[in-house]
């Protein structure tokens, strides 16, 4: 009687351990723990005041930690949550100082409504620290009119330029207004009417900034457990 062939022992059959398929699981988990690691201490840069944005802090972090390859880097948002994690547990004054910042940023909100302000930045995100500012987008397509405005109002306020990305394709430099109103420093910059339905890019990123209007901002307040939707920065006050 002849003998049965014997059965195949190779990867994906029953009798040779663990199947090839699961190899892309573990190399997407360890691709995960690094990028994980990278945002970690990207936010541990910021929050020792060791870099000043994300784009910076991811930089830094990734030749620390040896990783060139860039489909291994976190994206802003990793960073941000990671930023969060590392504040409640190392930082918890910040939320007391966003919370202030926030208020703050309400009432300047209420006088520059001709604008349809937008707050963004680390007040918004609830990461505010000592060296954080209130950064409001004003909007108009009069250049002078944000300069008026303080003016009138008897506002001194040291003037700069700052270069943003409207979108893919376009961008530019757009006047910025600094000043202190008591002891919380703010930041205007000018935008275009129309980019109060288009948030600028983040710096180092692809997506459009993280904004609020003053009625989403008093919602998020009233309940910081809730979830805020102005990734886009899109649309009309609520």
């Amino acid at each position: 009687m002849s003998k049965r062939p014997l059965k195949s022992t190779r990867s994906g059959g029953k009798a040779g351990g663990k199947s090839s398929r699961s190899r892309p699981h573990a190399r997407s988990d360890a691709h995960s723990r690094i990028r994980e690691g990278v945002a970690r201490e990207a936010a541990r840069l910021i929050s020792t005041g060791e870099a000043g944005d994300y784009p910076q802090a991811r930089r830094k972090a990734s030749q620390r930690m040896g990783i060139l390859d860039k489909a291994l880097l976190p994206a802003n948002q990793d960073i941000e949550q990671a930023l969060q994690d590392y504040q409640r547990l190392f930082r918890p004054e910040t939320a007391e100082l966003s919370y202030r910042y926030r208020e703050a940023a309400l009432e300047a909100m209420a006088f520059l409504a001709p604008f349809q302000p937008r707050l963004t930045g680390p007040v918004l995100d609830g990461t505010a620290d000592a060296q954080s500012v209130v950064t409001l987008h004003l909007h108009d397509d009069d250049a002078d009119a944000f300069a008026h405005h303080l003016q009138q109002h008897d506002i001194p306020a040291d003037t700069d330029l700052l270069r943003l990305r409207l979108d893919a394709h376009r961008e530019g430099e757009f006047p910025v207004w600094r000043f202190f109103a008591g002891d919380v420093p703010f930041e205007l910059v000018g935008l275009p009417s129309l980019q109060v339905r288009q948030a600028p890019f983040a710096p180092g990123d692809d997506q459009p900034m993280r904004r609020a209007s003053a009625t989403q901002l008093r919602r998020l307040m009233q309940d910081e457990d809730g979830s805020l939707d102005t990734a886009a920065g899109t649309g009309p006050d609520a």
